[in-house]
């Protein structure tokens, strides 16, 4: 903290010309709710002065004196608002904004000054209006922010309907997720298929790939920032849904009007319930009872308040909770089985300004990620009493504590100065094992010694108008861990800039090293809640990547697009992988008691290059994108595949992705998405033979190359790893709308096709046994699909 603070002192005494000059500061918020609008443009036309509004609406832009000047305000959705001052004394100038939808008609006559992805020195980042992400076709019509990603170039899916992020050859792991500073260790509900973030409550949604500024580290591959909405300050206002497989509500309102409001957003499926005759009805007349069961919930709150003109207090938070059980009742069994994980966050902030130059945000954050397995089952007597009896639990838990202070600081037109430093307490339990049972010799019980981390970090850095064709933003981030015995410190240089070559188009250039000191291990590479998150230790070594980039990015006028073309290459090393034969749930019957995660894992290096193309229209009744990604991802470690490089699992050579929103009137809005993507690659065994085995702890190794069947001869042979390439997949969606304004409230039905072709698109493959009739077997591959065309209906409203 004390190079912080002297950073500070350096920066605020700092005089950046001897020409006299003025500062206009203030907070750019939206007409009506008074919520607070990040990323604003506030220029001068015409000149090189101006500047964008922070995550918390906040600007400043300090001018030489002169009589007055038009200063504009602008923002994709909002009308352009105008103000001219006299710039001969210091002001502080707080606008509102007025959004599109609340006027009977607007005419888009020319390109909003915002949009000008050239004139940014930021590259590799994409920001998707949250309007524009409720009006793309979804699954089930539940409206899901990272599918929506999925779409954006450089940003792949694991497998068909899951929602796990794969940032240019990155794993699930390496994507940093924040919510409101918050960070969020798994985003997934039902398994995958769908993201805990509910659209409603989020008020923006921005994901950088490379060219990182400094405030951000602790992973690979990118940052994936939302903030969430603060609520209405004027009145009560609502907005809500009901689809085939869950509802959800938002409220929103003043505490005290024009002071302090309030947000909460809920969500629960009820798929439990609609389940529950089905199965019932498919039970009747059998010995077997079975009730299987699954739901989810989350809940999102807000509150926040004014303090007066220069402080502000925010309190949210997040809660969600994923649970699946299937009971069991037999004549001579039963069984209870089940499966369980929840996300909790809270964030307190802090906002001060310190004078018109100088902004503090200061947080104070808690995380919490639980996941937890349980299995027990009886083998009964005629009598009733217990013959044999099976029990199982484990559990893997991580717990955050932390604090960060980010400062922004505008000393001239030129400069946009960022600092700060941030701190994090982890607790890690990586798995905790109980396994009895009276056909096994002996009970195991592992219990895992809570592992305490710091995790900590400072940066500074500066977006730089150097030239008037020339703008850099140069940063630099030491990192450090700090285990129980052992220390990492690491620097990490951040260098990103724009070169306009001519009117509206920019040569873009940006290096950034990152490191990484929590891990993610996972037999499927996609992402699952079953997967086990460790820390870095003595034996091992934090990740660490180096990605260069390099595009064009090119603002056209009419028709308004954005057309940006990247190339990148990102080296990694010590990435973690299970060893051969290992998995979140190995035993061994010798040593199980004292077996470590570590020994199960092997490092190893990656390498990731590419090319990414993006056209892209926000605005207009006519919206969407066609985004086109070429990659290749490779990976090599010393004890798996013989020590050759093989293609992860979510290496993808070529991911296109059309989506199109078409405002055909104010009542009737038609969207579609159609993508495409090279198959996943994948270990399929290439001969088996007869072998013998009779290990009960066989069934728990899943993951390794040779695959023994349980009370079988067959044992499988293996080629390289990752050899067999999936069937290419292809999909298209389609979306109608069908809206209604009433005097006091808006209803929205929504009618969509998933899948509208019926694509039977790979999700496993599986290889089958059939004996011939002259004795002999044959084997055949079989591919299994999950989603064949589905249709869906809601209902949505707002008030």
């Amino acid at each position: 903290m004390r190079i912080v603070f002297t950073l500070f002192f350096l920066l605020y005494t700092f005089k950046v010309s001897a020409q006299e000059r003025i500062t206009i500061s203030g907070f750019v918020k939206e007409q009506g709710s008074q919520e607070q609008l990040p990323g604003v443009n506030v220029y001068i036309p015409d000149t090189p002065y101006g500047t964008v509004t922070n995550t918390y609406g906040f600007y400043s832009l300090t001018l030489p004196v002169a009589d007055s000047a038009l200063i504009v305000y602008s923002f994709v959705g909002y009308e352009k608002t105008e103000r001219k001052i006299s710039l001969t004394k210091n002001t502080e100038l707080n606008i509102l904004l007025t959004t599109i939808n609340q006027l009977e008609e607007v005419v888009v006559s020319s390109r909003r000054q915002e949009d000008y992805v050239s004139r940014s020195a930021q590259m590799s980042q994409i920001e998707i209006p949250i309007q524009q992400i409720k009006k793309i076709p979804a699954f089930f019509g539940e409206k899901d922010v990272l599918k929506v990603l999925q779409l954006m170039p450089g940003v792949q899916k694991g497998t068909e309907g899951q929602t796990g992020l794969y940032v240019r050859g990155g794993g699930p792991d390496q994507n940093l997720i924040i919510l409101d500073d918050a960070v969020v260790y798994n985003a997934n509900h039902l398994f995958g298929f769908f993201s805990i973030f509910n659209s409603d409550a989020l008020k923006s949604v921005e994901l950088t790939k490379g060219g990182f500024p400094a405030r951000y580290g602790g992973r690979l591959s990118s940052v994936l920032e939302m903030n969430m909405k603060e609520g209405s300050k004027d009145a009560l206002h609502g907005e809500g849904g009901i689809g085939i497989i869950s509802s959800r509500l938002r409220l929103e309102g003043p505490i005290s009007k024009g002071k302090s409001s309030f947000l909460i957003s809920g969500r629960r499926t009820y798929i439990d319930i609609l389940a529950a005759p089905l199965i019932a009805r498919n039970q009747r007349g059998s010995d077997e009872q079975v009730k299987p069961g699954y739901y989810f919930y989350d809940l999102n709150a807000k509150i926040n308040y004014d303090l007066g003109t220069k402080d502000k207090v925010y309190l949210s938070g997040y809660f969600g909770h994923d649970k699946f059980y299937a009971n069991e009742t037999g004549n001579n069994d039963e069984s209870r089985a089940g499966l369980d994980w929840e996300n909790k966050t809270a964030t307190l902030r802090w906002n001060h300004l310190l004078n018109q130059k100088l902004f503090v945000n200061t947080s104070f954050i808690y995380s919490n990620f639980n996941f937890g397995v349980s299995n027990d089952s009886k083998d009964l007597n005629t009598d009733g009493s217990t013959q044999d009896e099976f029990s199982l639990r484990y559990t893997s838990k991580i717990r955050d504590w932390g604090v960060k202070t980010d400062l922004d600081y505008y000393p001239s037109p030129k400069h946009a100065v960022k600092f700060g430093a941030q701190a994090t307490f982890h607790r890690f339990i990586p798995s905790a094992l109980a396994l009895k049972g009276s056909f096994i010799d002996e009970s195991i019980e592992r219990s895992v010694k809570p592992v305490n981390t710091l995790e900590s970090g400072i940066y500074i850095e500066d977006t730089w108008q150097a030239a008037d064709a020339l703008k850099m933003n140069a940063g630099f981030r030491i990192s450090s861990f700090q285990t129980a015995s052992k220390t990492y410190i690491r620097p990490e240089p951040r260098f990103s800039a724009a070169l306009r070559l001519a009117q509206n188009f920019s040569f873009k250039a940006s290096y950034a090293q990152m490191n990484q000191y929590v891990h993610l291990l996972s037999n499927t590479g996609l992402g699952l809640p079953t997967d086990l998150w460790v820390p870095t230790t003595d034996r091992v070594a934090p990740q660490q990547s180096k990605q260069i980039a390099i595009g064009l990015a090119k603002d056209l006028e009419k028709p308004a697009l954005t057309l940006t073309l990247e190339g990148y290459y990102k080296k990694m090393n010590h990435i973690l992988n299970y060893k051969e034969g290992a998995s979140f749930l190995s035993i061994n019957g010798e040593n199980a008691n004292e077996l470590s995660w570590e020994d199960n894992v092997t490092a190893g290096k990656g390498w990731s290059y590419g090319a990414e193309f993006l056209v892209h229209k926000k605005t207009g009744r006519f919206s969407g994108w066609v985004g086109y990604t070429l990659s290749w991802t490779k990976w090599q470690f010393t004890e798996l595949n013989f020590g050759k490089t093989f293609y992860p699992r979510y290496d993808r050579r070529h991911d296109l992705s059309v989506v199109g929103i078409y405002e055909l009137s104010k009542r009737i809005t038609l969207s579609a998405t159609w993508v495409y993507g090279t198959g996943n690659a994948l270990t399929l065994p290439m001969a088996s033979f007869t072998g013998v085995t009779d290990n009960f702890f066989s069934r728990f190794s899943s993951g390794g190359k040779s695959t023994v069947t349980w009370n079988g001869d067959r044992v499988n042979e293996y080629g390289e790893k990752n050899s067999f390439r999936a069937e290419p997949f292809h999909r298209l969606d389609l979306a109608l709308q069908l809206h209604r304004k009433k005097k006091r409230y808006e209803r929205t039905w929504e009618f969509g096709l998933y899948n509208a072709y019926n694509r039977r698109n790979p999700f496993f493959y599986d290889i089958s046994e059939e004996k011939l009739a002259n004795g002999n077997t044959k084997s055949t591959l079989k591919r299994y699909s999950l989603f064949p065309v589905l249709p869906s209906v809601s209902y949505n409203f707002k008030f």
